[in-house]
């Protein structure tokens, strides 16, 4: 697990306009967040910030585009982007139903965005093992926020 917590670390120091970071489960349980420093430095705060909510709101966007593909016979959902005036929020597939969402300040370059996403995907798919899934939903893995 400390390997998917440095790799989570990493992905939000180093993409300049993160705001915060969830992964989440198949069955919608957040599994690992992260709210960098920087947006507690800015003064960004609030429910859009919270990363409890962007797990939610995760987990609700990927099962509403899951069903969207479904009946217009798309396939398999690989990344969704919301964009709004006050930031973006992209949500990624990782792996056998897992997503990764990212919610990110107005000004935030969405193409370096889903770049290192698409990073953090290929290198943590195959560390979210079922026994290391089940840890995190448990709870019984000390520390599951990575900052």
């Amino acid at each position: 697990m400390s390997d998917l917590r440095w790799l989570l670390t990493r992905l939000v120091e180093e993409v300049p306009g993160m705001r915060s970071v969830a992964v989440v489960s198949a069955d919608g349980l957040p599994l690992l967040s992260s709210q960098p420093d920087a947006a507690a430095r800015s003064g960004y705060a609030g429910p859009y910030g919270a990363t409890a909510d962007l797990a939610t709101v995760v987990s609700g966007l990927g099962s509403l585009t899951r069903g969207a593909a479904s009946l217009m016979e798309g396939g398999e959902v690989r990344q969704t982007l919301v964009a709004m005036a006050g930031g973006s929020l992209v949500v990624m597939s990782i792996s056998d139903g897992s997503l990764l969402g990212v919610y990110a300040a107005p000004d935030a370059d969405i193409s370096m965005v889903t770049y290192h996403m698409a990073r953090f995907v290929g290198r943590a798919g195959h560390l979210l093992t079922p026994q290391l899934r089940a840890e995190l939903r448990a709870g019984t893995a000390p520390g599951t926020t990575a900052r």
